[in-house]
Formats: structure tokens, C-alpha cells, sequence
């Protein structure tokens, strides 16, 4: 019996390790065998679809999506800085001579909207109504002075918002499809839906290997809306943080990630159950496989403090 024991337990760890030769499951650059070096980098999707991976601090990739049509290209996301989105907008002139004509506000967030100022000034705009509630309060408090009375890096708020849950997009030859499928990370989480090559962009809805970041997030709400990405006809799912995957991981590491939205809540849930309040509950929370997982020391407390809103009340509701 103890042979038989032995083996299965064997066979359960080689199934549990990645195959050789496969790249390790990791937000962090230097595990995967990169070198801070190696970006800002493009990922080729599909034939004229791009990811463009970048790293910020403290050294995790922000991701773009970039497809190129006949009429012009979309930009879903940019980056964090006008240093970072100006390289990325060079990167695009070494791919097409067409201009940039579309931009998905995937997220609201500054680390994918803070260079947006460099922007093409005739750009068609798709943002959710409530990320443009959100830029607007943001364009206001970056009006003021900042420290030393040095001036804010200018908030880029569209001049109209989307009216529905979906928008399509004719960029020549490919259709995009701009997707509400849900509160998430934020109130106006958009994904960007290519039919034909079946890729979903799906900003930081999507977090691969990042601990669950929930800043702004509707924790329960979330979990539905990673389901209704699994639910769609998708071979590559490209996340707003971590590494791009090959199809088959990408699909993978996204079931993950909804279990990482799960697990983070049960736990938080139970420190809860027991009356603890939000600062004891994040020093004593158990969390399991995602204790190293990328951030977890500053995102844990936010997550605790959220889920503990979420129990009480203290969301906004639904519109």
C-alpha cells in the first residue's frame, strides 16, 4: 500500500509541474527567465492583433492590446506615464503606417490612462459611463496645484460615453467588439472582443498572478463577471496585468485567477464571522497559494478592507 501511495503521489506532482521547456506561472519577469531589459516588448497575437507588455513598478507588466485594421488602429489601455505611452505609439509606427483612431478605455485607472495626453487628438473614444465619471473627478483634482505647486499631469476624459453594454467597431476588415460584461476592478471595466480571432482583452478584469486588486473593485460582482468572459467562444484571454500566455495557459491561468476572486473572499469572510476588524483580519488572514503572488503585501489589506464594505453595506449599488 505504501508503493501504491508513493506512486500516486508522485504522479499528482508531475502533473502539477509545468511541462519542460514550459514558462513558469508568474507575474515576476525575472522567474520567467526576462530581464527588466527585455521591454517594453510586442506580443504578436494574431495576424495585425498585438499585446504590448511594459513593466512599472515594482517591476509587473502593464498590457495594452493593439489591432491594426484597413481604416486605422485601436489602442485598448495605454500606460501609466507620457514617456511610457509615447514609446508605445513608436512601437505602433514600426508595425503600420495607419493612424491611431480607436481607444478602449479598458480601465480608468492611472497606470493605463496617466500618458493619454500624447494621444492622437482625433481619436474616437470608448468608455464606459462610469470610468468617465471617474476621469472627470480625477481631470478636476489634477487640476490642482501638486505639491510645491508643480503642476498634475493632465486627465484625458472622453467627451462622450458608451450607451449600451456593447459597441462595435469597424476598423477595416475586423470588428471589435467592445464588451461591459460587468463591475469588476472598477465600476466600468471594458474588455475588447475580436470574433474572428477569438481573443478577449480584458484589462484588469483579468489580473494573471497578481493578487486581487480591489481598490475600486465589487469583489462578488467580479467573480460574475470573469464567468461571463469564460462563457464566450475565447482561444486567448489577455490580461491588464501579468504576462500574456499561449492560449490553452491563458484560459488556465484566468480559471485561476477566479479562484484566487473566490478563495480571497471565503477567507475574508471567515476573519469577518469572527468579528475581527479589518486591520486585525488582514494580519491574520491564511492566504494559501496566493501569499506569493505579485503584491500581495500592499493589495491583501485593500482587498480585506473592501470585502469587509462589501459584507456591509457600504458598496455603491448597482445602477
Amino acid at each position: 500500500m505504501a508503493i501504491v501511495r508513493r506512486a500516486r503521489l508522485l504522479a499528482l506532482v508531475l502533473l502539477a509541474a509545468p511541462a519542460a521547456g514550459a514558462q513558469p506561472r508568474t507575474a515576476d519577469p525575472i522567474k520567467r527567465g526576462l530581464q527588466l531589459s527585455d521591454f517594453p516588448r510586442v506580443v504578436k497575437l494574431a495576424e495585425n492583433v498585438y499585446g504590448y507588455e511594459e513593466i512599472r513598478q515594482p517591476g509587473f507588466t502593464t498590457v495594452s492590446l493593439i489591432v491594426v485594421g484597413r481604416n486605422g488602429v485601436l489602442i485598448a489601455d495605454a500606460q501609466g506615464s507620457v514617456a511610457a505611452t509615447q514609446a508605445m505609439l513608436d512601437k505602433i509606427k514600426a508595425i503600420t503606417p495607419l493612424p491611431v483612431k480607436w481607444y478602449v478605455v479598458g480601465s480608468d485607472h492611472g497606470d493605463h490612462t496617466g500618458g493619454n495626453s500624447v494621444l492622437p487628438k482625433d481619436l474616437t473614444f470608448v468608455v464606459h459611463p462610469a470610468s468617465r465619471a471617474q476621469l472627470l473627478k480625477d481631470s478636476a483634482a489634477a487640476a490642482a496645484p501638486g505639491r510645491g505647486g508643480a503642476p498634475r499631469p493632465a486627465v484625458i476624459v472622453p467627451p462622450v460615453a458608451m450607451t449600451g453594454d456593447t459597441q462595435d467597431l469597424d476598423l477595416g476588415g475586423t470588428t471589435a467588439r467592445v464588451m461591459f460584461l460587468g463591475r469588476a476592478h472598477t465600476g466600468g471595466d471594458l474588455s475588447v472582443y475580436l470574433p474572428r480571432e477569438k481573443i478577449l482583452f480584458m484589462s484588469e478584469a483579468y489580473l494573471n498572478r497578481v493578487f486581487p486588486a480591489m481598490r475600486s473593485a465589487y469583489p462578488t460582482e467580479w467573480i460574475g463577471t470573469v464567468d461571463r468572459a469564460l462563457a464566450l467562444d475565447v482561444s486567448r484571454y489577455v490580461p491588464g496585468h501579468g504576462f500574456i500566455e499561449e492560449p490553452a495557459a491563458s484560459r488556465e491561468e484566468l480559471v485561476t485567477f477566479r479562484k484566487a476572486l473566490v478563495d480571497v473572499i471565503a477567507e475574508v469572510k471567515r476573519l469577518h464571522g469572527l468579528g475581527l476588524g479589518a486591520d486585525d483580519a488582514a494580519k491574520q488572514a491564511n492566504w494559501g497559494p496566493y501569499t506569493g503572488w505579485f503584491l500581495r503585501d500592499q493589495q491583501a489589506p485593500v482587498a480585506v478592507r473592501k470585502v469587509y464594505d462589501e459584507i456591509e453595506g457600504r458598496l455603491t449599488p448597482r445602477p
